[in-house]
């Protein structure tokens, strides 16, 4: 498939009649066993490809090792690759398009948290750089996937209605020429509810399981009785990739049979 028609299937597939289950993969590997177990898309985490780099998350990883990790994910596989770009790097707009586009992704995520200690970014100020990467994208003929994240729930934002900021950023953000929305870190069962009613477009929600220092979701049934859309797993595969090296590892150094 060309890129228009990767980035159609992706955008059709956040309205198939089950939740799109994305993978949050880091490199080519990662993203080869995603594949191979079936999944029809898969999407990159900013986390985790920071830490593979050598670098912690946040943006302080550089654009140009962060696309190309990116690229070589892409050039893994067959399926539609969405991008978790943050908060885009400082990019201008069509610098941003291009750079996935040559990347081989046809869909991103972008966030409204300024990472330079602004904190969020003001909603219509958001919108007004959503519009133009939908602009963008249009002008470069592929209908890029937006993901347009609200970081409402962050915990260290200090927002006084998480849940009425989440539905005004998402409002303003699908005005502007988002497909979904992405309110991270949104778990309570009446939140979510509320944005997927609030906000009738696709909404995609991060799973959190139970023991993290964070409020758990819903499981993936849950969500998806909920109307959810899209579910993503953020740093969990790699966290759960690391915890089982680790096994095997300590079972290496203490003279046992690793497998």
């Amino acid at each position: 498939m060309d890129a228009v028609e990767l980035a159609t299937t992706l955008r059709e597939l956040h309205h198939a009649d089950e939740p799109l289950l994305l993978p949050n993969v880091w490199d080519a590997a990662s993203a080869k066993a995603a594949e191979r177990a079936g999944f029809p898309a898969l999407a990159t985490t900013s986390m985790s490809v920071a830490l593979t780099l050598g670098y912690a998350d946040h943006e302080a990883a550089p654009a140009d090792e962060m696309f190309a990790a990116v690229g070589r994910i892409a050039r893994a596989v067959s399926v539609p690759v969405t991008a978790d770009i943050e908060a885009g790097y400082g990019l201008a707009p069509e610098e941003v398009v291009d750079r996935l586009l040559s990347a081989g992704a046809v869909g991103c995520n972008l966030e409204d948290t300024d990472h330079g200690g602004v904190g969020l970014v003001e909603p219509a100020k958001q919108a007004d750089r959503l519009a133009a990467v939908r602009a963008a994208a249009d002008a470069a003929g592929v209908p890029i996937v937006i993901n347009a994240r609200a970081d409402s729930f962050v915990p260290s934002h200090e927002v006084e209605d998480r849940l009425g900021d989440a539905l005004n950023r998402g409002r303003a953000y699908l005005d502007a020429g988002a497909d979904a929305v992405y309110p991270i870190f949104a778990a309570a069962e009446s939140d979510i509810s509320a944005l997927v009613t609030g906000l009738e477009a696709p909404v995609n929600i991060a799973y959190i399981p139970a023991g993290l220092p964070l409020p758990a979701t819903p499981g993936l049934a849950g969500l998806a009785n909920l109307g959810v859309r899209r579910v993503s797993f953020g740093g969990g595969l790699h966290a759960a990739t690391e915890q089982a090296l680790h096994r095997v590892l300590t079972a290496i150094r203490q003279g046992e049979n690793p497998y």
